[in-house]
């Protein structure tokens, strides 16, 4: 019998492709400056500047393994009106047979503000900063959608795999990023990454955030100061309390505490405590 491994994934870093950006010259009408490209973590997308003052974003996916919410998600985004986020202009998808995947281009404006990126940066903003973002997470927050970005079968199975015995039920649902971090946001307010928005618990995307800044206690402190509202609340606690999950099962799965698992296992204990005694 003939075992075969899985299918070999391309990788836009490594893998000859430039037939693939000649079509999206073509179809786009845009130039892309190659000198310019930046590649996602894992292989799959890249982005250039174009001629036109815009940025083009390239990905690569498996034909099945698609999901379309995600695939449409920058799209869709160009609906949701008062966030700071680069704009979307124009997108072409056409399926390539040869390597057994399916390419998408965006162009958006080009952001020129670098992310933040890391906890010293985020250290520097400015409260205007984080006045926009909470404008920008609020108007985000009171759009309507049909989108799925967080469900509620999904936060009950990834606390209960950390935590027993907590009522898990949402209370309250906002239309949500999902993955606000550092690194989708920028210097001057921008957020990036549209790919998973959808309805989420209230103050999953203050939680996302607070999670990421864990390791910086001052840091985690102003984003639970400037996000209060939404944080105190049944949902916002549970979304805490979903965060605090994800990082206590990332290094049991290395075998080796982290920079963010064990202030997570500190604001677990408070959280449980608040939970329990609503």
């Amino acid at each position: 019998m003939t075992v075969t491994g899985p299918p070999t994934v391309f990788d836009v870093r490594e893998n000859e492709h430039e037939d693939v950006l000649d079509r999206v010259e073509r179809t786009l009408d845009v130039c892309l400056d190659r000198s310019s490209v930046v590649y996602g973590e894992h292989g799959a997308t890249e982005g250039f500047r174009t001629s036109g003052g815009t940025w083009v974003r390239v990905e690569r996916r498996q034909r099945w393994r698609i999901n379309s919410a995600v695939w449409t998600g920058l799209e869709a985004a160009a609906t949701i009106r008062e966030v700071k986020k680069p704009e979307w202009f124009q997108s072409t998808t056409w399926t390539d047979p040869s390597r057994d995947v399916v390419w998408r281009a965006d162009e958006v404006e080009l952001m020129t503000a670098p992310v933040v990126g890391d906890l010293a940066t985020a250290a520097t903003l400015p409260d205007s900063w984080w006045a926009g973002l909470r404008d920008s997470l609020a108007a985000l927050g009171a759009h309507p959608t049909e989108r799925i970005g967080m469900s509620q079968a999904h936060l009950t199975r990834r606390i209960t795999e950390v935590f027993d015995g907590v009522d898990t039920v949402v209370d309250e649902w906002t239309t949500a990023h999902t993955d606000l971090h550092w690194g989708n946001v920028s210097t001057e307010g921008h957020i990036i990454d549209w790919e998973d928005w959808g309805a989420a618990p209230r103050g999953h995307d203050a939680a996302t955030l607070w999670q990421s800044a864990l390791p910086d206690p001052e840091i985690a402190a102003r984003v639970q100061r400037e996000f209060a509202d939404d944080l105190r609340t049944r949902s916002g606690k549970l979304a805490q309390l979903l965060q605090c999950a994800n990082a206590i099962r990332v290094a049991a799965r290395r075998g080796t505490p982290t920079p963010w698992s064990e202030p997570a296992r500190a604001a677990a204990d408070v959280l449980l405590a608040e939970l329990q005694s609503a």
